[in-house]
């Protein structure tokens, strides 16, 4: 994947987020998110740190959170939620939306699935529609599908992925799910929200394990 493609398409995603973020209202700000216990504030302080995090930062949070990802994650950003406005926060994602930094340890197509999910962590709840882009969505698919990090492999076994509106698939079966890619990447990132959009045997496998 081309690295120059991948920054582009994530300051696009960031630009996007920040435009729809802007037009929230306030009440919005609090309302809760597809991620359990955060907010949408929560969500998006925390689209800001891929940018801003360094290795001591990540280091130090980690040792807080007892080395706890999850939780180092979920302190990190309503620390961040508490510390500045919407509207703070919405310009930090300009200011930095063409930024190459990312967070430490983190592959260059990380913060374009961040945005990817993240917006869609934000704009279900709240029964907004926000496309997601193919050609973006499918690279993000298959780093998620192929990557450590997200859990996808033990959440996909025995199953294999049809995307409705793409020409991409994945895994040996024999159970299959079909879905547009963008309910896929919520589903492979342990999202069941995803499922809405999903069909068949393997729609069903995916729904216990992430219950």
């Amino acid at each position: 994947m081309d690295r120059e493609q991948v920054l582009e398409w994530t300051r696009a995603e960031r630009l996007g987020i920040a435009g729809f973020l802007e037009e929230l209202a306030p009440d919005d700000w609090k309302r809760d998110s597809l991620c359990t216990g955060w907010t949408v504030h929560d969500v998006a302080a925390h689209l800001t740190l891929s940018t801003r995090t360094t290795l001591i930062d990540l280091l130090k949070g980690a040792v807080r959170a007892r080395f706890d990802w999850e939780r180092m994650e979920y302190d990190k950003a309503r620390e961040r939620a508490a510390r500045y406005t919407p509207a703070e926060l919405v310009a930090q994602l300009r200011e930095t939306a063409g930024s190459p930094r990312r967070a430490p340890l983190s592959a260059p197509l990380d913060p374009l699935t961040d945005f990817l999910v993240h917006g869609q962590d934000i704009a279900r709840p709240l029964g907004r529609p926000r496309p997601m882009p193919g050609p973006q969505t499918v690279a993000a698919l298959g780093h998620v599908v192929a990557s450590p990090f997200y859990g996808a492999k033990k959440r996909l076994r025995g199953v294999r992925l049809v995307a409705t509106d793409a020409d991409w698939s994945t895994g040996p079966g024999p159970r299959e799910a079909r879905g547009p890619a963008g309910d896929l990447l919520l589903v492979v990132t342990g999202r069941a929200a995803g499922l809405a959009g999903v069909t068949g045997a393997g729609a069903t496998v995916l729904g216990e394990r992430l219950a």
